[in-house]
């Protein structure tokens, strides 16, 4: 569960323990801040947060930001009434970070894991930066990333039997986080950012009220009211049988074991029950994995050898309709059912799940080559959605554009032997003029 990354220069320091968050940004059901409390509650320190803000991170715009700040701004007031200290530093990470554990000569900074190589390369930088020992435990997955495989998996079925033969030891072993009996009493705890400059914004993302407390009530909602339909209606983009958990789970408001135990312990139907599992814990995690162990996640170079062979050789096809990124950006497409999917992404801040693969499979489609098309469709959806710049993101476009996690199908034109889709396919799955409908009145 966790990974050392230095003993250097003496080992501990004096000062408090830190938790570096980043990725799991909440109190409740996180391995890495339980693990932080656990060394300071052993060694008798302060247990402090500390939270650095990357601006412009790739990407992102202010939907995201007023989305994260305000989850933060909730756990740092419950940050303290644990006797936590909470600290939000901007700047350059890795020097903002080993600048201030170093200043109060921390005993050891615990940070979260995360897959992407941006991430990586910060705690790699800090780590060298630092006087103190810097552990990494990983707590977004059910199963760490690390611990599941040590490969890039094939598909689903390939790490679908190593995740369950595993999953035993690691859920419900989370404990919980108590007042930290060490370290001065916090008068006050303000979060040191201006959220009013993100007022503009608030409206994009009002559909999902960010926080801790917001997402546990989102997902007992959806285990209320729609979770027992998910099996036969999620893939209709018409109706709201999805989670909507999505933002939650990226920015780390709510944990995947706090989800599993809650839906597992349901009474919903074993089939959407069975479903909604495979979805949380098999395709999330293959994702990590998949970001994890492959460091061209991201391009062309990432796809599997079949597939770069394939879409090279339909390289110089003729493309009925090329576009723009700014046309795809403004839903200006001959598609009508694109162009709704777009518009849900601008307009809220999400796109149906079903619809995402159709919408990143045109884009391919629709470019004058797959490189292109993959980086038309990144942009898009880390600019867009609330979860953009997520491993989930990433693995899907890549799925949808490279055939990542999938096999050859029939050769065709543009797309080689990538999975096809099209309108007709749309036509007879699912209520799709209904769909456009629905986006046409938001």
């Amino acid at each position: 569960m966790t990974s050392t990354f230095n003993l250097k220069k003496g080992g501990c320091g004096n000062g408090a323990v830190i938790y570096w968050m980043s990725r799991d940004q909440r109190i409740n059901d996180n391995r890495a801040l339980a693990y932080a409390q656990l060394i300071a509650l052993e060694k008798k320190k302060p247990l402090e947060i500390i939270f650095c803000l990357a601006e412009n991170f790739l990407g992102a715009t202010l939907r995201q930001f007023a989305f994260m700040l305000r989850g933060l701004d909730e756990l740092s007031q419950k940050a303290k009434t644990l006797n936590i200290n909470f600290h939000l530093l901007k700047g350059d990470i890795p020097e903002a970070i080993s600048n201030y554990a170093n200043l109060i000569d921390a005993d050891s900074l615990i940070v979260d894991f995360d897959p992407l190589r941006i991430k990586r390369k910060w705690k790699k930088d800090t780590a060298q930066r630092l006087d103190c020992p810097m552990i990494e435990v990983d707590a977004h997955n059910l199963v760490p990333c690390r611990i599941a495989s040590d490969k890039e998996e094939f598909a689903a079925y390939t790490i679908r039997p190593k995740i369950k033969k595993l999953m035993s030891e690691f859920i419900g072993k989370t404990p919980q986080i108590i007042k930290h009996p060490f370290g001065e009493p916090q008068h006050s705890v303000v979060l040191d950012y201006d959220l009013s400059i993100y007022n503009n914004e608030v409206t994009i993302s009002a559909k999902y009220e960010p926080g801790e407390t917001a997402a546990i009530n989102a997902l007992r909602k959806f285990i209320s009211n729609r979770a027992n339909n998910y099996a036969d209606k999620r893939n209709e983009p018409s109706l709201n049988f999805q989670s909507g958990l999505s933002p939650y789970i990226h920015f780390g408001q709510i944990s995947a074991e706090r989800i599993y135990t809650e839906i597992n312990n349901s009474d919903i139907n074993t089939e959407s029950k069975d479903a909604f599992i495979e979805e949380l814990t098999i395709r999330k995690e293959l994702a990590d994995n998949f970001c994890f162990y492959n460091a061209n996640y991201d391009n062309f170079s990432g796809f599997k050898k079949w597939a770069q062979e394939s879409l090279n050789f339909h390289r110089e096809d003729v493309r009925n309709y090329i576009y723009n990124l700014e046309q795809f950006e403004f839903a200006n497409t001959h598609d009508e059912y694109w162009n709704a999917a777009q518009t849900e992404m601008i307009k809220t801040g999400k796109m149906h799940g079903y619809m995402r693969m159709y919408w990143a499979k045109k884009i391919l489609e629709w470019t004058e080559h797959p490189e292109q098309a993959m980086d038309i469709a990144i942009y898009l959806n880390d600019k867009y959605s609330i979860d953009g710049r997520d491993p989930n993101g990433y693995a899907g476009i890549a799925w949808s554009i490279g055939g990542i996690h999938d096999r050859a199908w029939f050769d065709r034109p543009v797309y080689g032997k990538i999975r096809y889709m099209n309108d007709n396919g749309l036509k007879k799955k699912c209520d799709i003029e209904r769909y456009v409908e629905n986006i046409s009145e938001l």
